[in-house]
Parts: C-alpha cells; sequence; structure tokens
C-alpha cells in the first residue's frame, strides 16, 4: 500500500487508539476519502471514534505533510495519503464517479518555487483542482457508477 506508514509519522504525533484507527482507516481506502466517509467506515467496523476526532487526525496528518487533499464540488475536502516518497501530488478526479489519477505537474512545482523567490515568500503552499468525466463516466448515460 502506498502512503504515509506509522513509522513516518512526525514525533509530534501522540498515537492513540482512536488517532491509530483514522490513520489505519485512511490508509485502508483505495482513493480520496471524505472525514464524514471516514467516520462512518469507522462506525460500521464497531470502533468508537468521535466525527471530532476524524476532524482534527486529518487536519494533523495534512499539517505535517502526510495526506494530499482536494475538494468536492461542495467544497468538502478529500485526504487520500500521501505516498511515501513524501511529495505531494496533483489529481484529475472525475466529478461523477471521484476517481482520481495522480497527474504530472513538475510546471506548476517550478512556477510555484519561481513564485517564493520573486517575492520573497516562504513555505509556500498550492492547490491545484483538476476535475472532469473520466471515460467510463462518459459512456455511462444511467449516472450509475461504473467503478465498483
Amino acid at each position: 500500500m502506498h502512503g504515509v506508514s506509522t513509522g513516518a509519522l512526525p514525533s509530534t504525533w501522540r498515537s492513540t487508539r482512536q488517532r491509530a484507527a483514522v490513520l489505519q482507516a485512511l490508509l485502508d481506502c483505495r482513493d480520496f476519502v471524505s472525514a464524514r466517509e471516514l467516520h462512518a467506515l469507522l462506525a460500521a467496523d464497531g470502533a468508537l471514534v468521535g466525527l471530532t476526532t476524524v476532524y482534527r487526525t486529518l487536519r494533523m496528518l495534512e499539517r505535517d505533510g502526510h495526506v494530499d487533499v482536494v475538494r468536492e464540488q461542495t467544497g468538502e475536502r478529500l485526504y487520500r495519503p500521501r505516498p511515501t516518497d513524501g511529495h505531494h501530488r496533483h489529481y484529475l478526479v472525475c466529478r461523477t464517479c471521484g476517481l482520481s489519477l495522480a497527474v504530472e505537474a513538475e510546471a506548476v512545482e517550478r512556477w510555484a518555487g519561481g513564485v517564493a523567490m520573486a517575492t520573497g515568500f516562504a513555505e509556500i503552499e498550492h492547490i491545484v483542482e483538476l476535475t472532469g468525466i473520466c471515460d467510463r463516466c462518459k459512456e455511462r448515460p444511467d449516472g450509475q457508477d461504473p467503478h465498483p
């Protein structure tokens, strides 16, 4: 499985049973997932983890660079473990089924670095949102999710 491992967590990470459950549930997800969806998965597995704890854990993982984040059309944040190389990725996300594909975006990274140099800013962060309709959804007029 790609993504953050517990050994890669920052030293500031205070491990609790709830945080460990959130992290494991996130690692088990195949694609981007919302905090609410993650909470529902935890509840279905019988884990007693509050929604607030899920949000806090995801924000901590985001702050420390362990997850990639995209926004749904509604503005809700969706999370996915960052690959173990630690580099954040840019994704093309299907607006119909949510399928996500990492895309090459070296030009974006060079541009952001250039902006930092030109302005004197440090620790610049950026989000590039790329959405579309995948081939499978384009071919499905009934609107049903073609990805089982």
